[in-house]
């Protein structure tokens, strides 16, 4: 480890070659032949059948790169690939140019082999094999023809064009407003067939008396010389072992920042199949320091890198603070990303993909990222400019779901009563820009700008900017006005201040009822609080009804057939009682037990629902893996700590499954967490030391991670219901706090 350590540090410095540094590794392996490097954990078809929705795939990339393949078929039961994207648009979205052998139609396949760095399949009929390599912004593909006649079809996907000039395909497709350029080549002298498509052209490239014919290829989202001048610098040869033992260094460099010891092959399988989904956004599209912005349409020159494709509505709980603590200096260029978007558009993205602004989902989630990261010491971005997108994103914009538009009625309802009117059921909507299919949303609505709000008091208070300071501190506290105490429960409201019924809080919710909720129904949303979980548990009566509560959770029967609750709340699924853990703001649910001086509840919660729904199976994923939102969840938990509240410079401590993880940290130093006499049964945490202090709190501040150090737990089979009792040791849960005073 010490010596891939060392290579993969001269490889930052540019001292040594990938290609090199790859021939090296492999043989160091073979010296140590019983070593097994992080990357050969991961398997990349968990998940890959949907428990009810979209399916992971076996995606092939680099970390964090512009080219993501996998094969095209509905999910792994799918006997036939129907054909290879050279890349994507964006995760689960539109793929971009095809790439198929023999005739180039969907065929049945079998003996698929896959990696995070490559990928490997025998088609049935033909014994065609296809084996492709990634890099940045290339990719090679390898046909092995047992026949002898090779025969390979390109095609566009969508609205484009392919040409063939001096035995090379040079192309382009046109999607959502922008375009995507390939320059190909292969590795033979072949014979080419062109063919029109509606909207586009087939390229077929044939060649007599071989088994094998290569094709590597460049993709550029600037112009097709732009494309071949990627190719030349990152494949400048030919050769797919030399690709594909690169790719492999540059995962074990990147998955081997943090090391686990101890746990079963199953456990080790998961969380590195999970940290390697942490990596598929976002991605940088920068092409020798140019990038094109679908943001205004421009080609910009810029000294750093700029990355798209970021679901912040899933990715602000847990995905973006474990790249905060992994790559902070990443982390910094991404946000400035999300600044740079801001002054190209106009509008603080939630969801920045490829093409530009995506209005989906709702809230005001740059906030807590932002803030998240300026308080763990991510300070290289323009907090100024953040900071006056994500407030007038909060004032100007809309907060309606699925729309950018600028404010409006609802709009101004929300600024003057503190919260999102519902309407009544069966009462027809009539305000403008309603979304006819996704609704209000008013409790999530209310709920998450309440956070957002939070999180933008907190960097006026940065920023000296009193009055806004105390303007978003008291739209932090909105989520109160939806809190119906005889209930229990967050609850609707009407324009009058009456609460809707009837109303069922288990089932108004989700696809196809999102009158009044979202994803999730009213026992999900109801904990939606992270910024001011004290508040909360007020709200509820104090701490022992506030516990009881939270167990009823996991206990609240669906109160209908499951086929019918999954018929109506797709997305909530993998229920534990009214608990979804295929969804993603249940996350930090929980965690809430530490809050309520019950942590052992924590450590037996997180326990069962990692071995419940996460396996290494083709459904080991409980619901939608968002490109990491939920994976990073995974990571984090199975390692012991989680970051409950985004923008407080803290972690919580759970229940770890693993005897020994260590985390190397980018400064150089190593963050190590050892539980003693860990095992399935001995999950609950007895005693807890701190750098060799005993501490009786069950949190620790990210500055105790980030400047290394040991945290050493004692666990056992019996909970310790002392451990972090006192209400001097709980977590900072209070919308009054101030992250500063945490960040040391």
């Amino acid at each position: 480890m010490e010596i891939k350590l060392k290579i993969a540090k001269l490889i930052a410095k540019g001292i040594c070659r990938v290609d090199v540094a790859a021939e090296l590794i492999v043989a160091m392996m073979m010296f140590a032949p019983h070593a097994t490097a992080q990357v050969e954990y991961v398997d990349t078809t968990i998940g890959n059948v949907g428990i009810l929705l979209v399916p992971t795939r076996p995606a092939v990339f680099l970390p964090n790169s512009m080219v993501r393949v996998y094969p095209i078929r509905a999910d792994a039961l799918n006997d036939r690939i129907e054909s290879f994207p050279l890349t994507i648009s964006s995760h689960r979205m539109r793929e971009l140019f095809s790439i198929m052998p023999g005739e180039g139609g969907p065929a049945a396949y079998d003996q698929e082999k896959t990696t995070p760095y490559y990928i490997s399949t025998r088609f049935d009929d033909s014994l065609i094999q296809v084996e492709f390599s990634p890099t940045e912004r290339c990719g090679y593909f390898r046909f092995t023809f047992p026949n002898g006649k090779a025969s390979v079809v390109l095609a566009n996907r969508l609205s484009g064009d392919l040409r063939v000039q001096d035995g090379v395909v040079r192309g382009e497709e046109t999607f959502d407003g922008m375009k995507a350029y390939v320059y190909g080549e292969f590795s033979s002298p072949v014979t080419f067939k062109m063919e029109d498509l509606k909207g586009g052209r087939r390229v077929t490239a044939s060649l007599r008396d071989t088994k094998f014919i290569d094709f590597r290829y460049g993709i550029s989202f600037i112009s097709a010389e732009q494309a071949k001048k990627n190719l030349r610098h990152e494949i400048p040869a030919w050769g797919l072992a030399r690709v594909k033992d690169a790719g492999r260094v540059r995962w074990n460099q990147v998955l081997g920042q943090i090391v686990v010891e101890g746990g079963t092959e199953s456990q080790r399988r998961v969380f590195y199949t999970a940290l390697y989904r942490c990596f598929e956004r976002m991605v940088n599209i920068t092409e020798d320091g140019r990038y094109y912005s679908a943001f205004d349409h421009q080609i910009h020159q810029d000294a750093r890198p700029f990355y798209v494709d970021n679901w912040l509505w899933d990715t602000f709980r847990a995905l973006e603070p474990l790249q905060t603590l992994l790559n902070p200096e990443m982390e910094a260029d991404k946000i400035q990303s999300y600044v740079r978007m801001y002054q190209q558009s106009g509008v603080m993205p939630t969801f920045a993909i490829l093409t530009g602004n995506y209005a989906c989902m709702n809230g005001n989630h740059a906030a807590p990222w932002f803030a998240d990261a300026w308080f763990k010491g991510v300070r290289n971005f323009d907090l100024p400019s953040a900071y006056e997108g994500v407030r007038k994103r909060s004032l100007e914009v809309t907060m309606l779901p699925w729309s950018l538009a600028a404010k409006g009625p609802l709009d101004d309802f929300y600024f003057a009563h503190g919260y999102m009117p519902a309407l009544h059921p069966g009462e027809r909507e009539t305000v403008p820009g309603v979304h006819p299919f996704e609704k209000r949303q008013p409790v999530p609505v209310t709920l998450e700008n309440s956070f957002d709000d939070w999180n933008i008091a907190q960097l006026a208070r940065v920023l000296h900017k009193t009055e806004d300071e105390r303007l978003f501190l008291q739209r932090a506290a909105n989520y109160k006005n939806l809190f119906r105490a005889e209930k229990g429960l967050m609850w609707p409201k009407d324009s009058d201040g009456h609460w809707i019924e009837p109303m069922d809080p288990k089932f108004d919710g989700g696809m196809g009822a999102r009158d009044y909720y979202d994803e999730n129904n009213g026992y999900t949303y109801t904990w939606d609080v992270a910024h001011d979980f004290d508040g909360l548990i007020a709200l509820m009566g104090g701490t022992a009804k506030a516990e009881a509560n939270l167990d009823q959770l996991f206990r609240e029967p669906l109160g209908r057939s499951k086929y019918e609750f999954q018929a109506k709340l797709p997305d909530s699924t993998s229920m534990a009682g009214q608990f979804s853990m295929g969804n993603e703001p249940s996350l930090a649910i929980p965690y809430i037990y530490n809050r309520l001086g019950v942590p052992w509840k924590t450590q037996k919660r997180l326990r069962m629902l990692l071995e419940s729904f996460f396996t290494d199976t083709l459904q080991g994923i409980p619901g939608d893996e968002d490109g990491g939102g939920m994976s990073a969840f995974v990571v984090f938990s199975m390692m012991g700590f989680y970051p409950v509240t985004p923008g407080i410079p803290t972690y919580d401590v759970g229940s770890p499954v693993f005897d020994k993880v260590t985390i190397h940290l980018k400064n150089g130093s190593d963050f190590s967490i050892i539980a003693h006499n860990n095992s399935h049964d001995k999950k609950y945490v007895q005693r807890i030391r701190l750098n060799g202090q005993t501490i009786d709190r069950v949190w620790f501040r990210h500055a105790e991670v980030a400047n290394g150090g040991t945290l050493e737990l004692t666990m056992t089979d019996i909970p310790n219901t002392s451990l972090g009792s006192a209400v001097s040791s709980l977590p900072p849960a209070s919308l009054e706090i101030n992250p500063e005073t945490y960040r040391k």
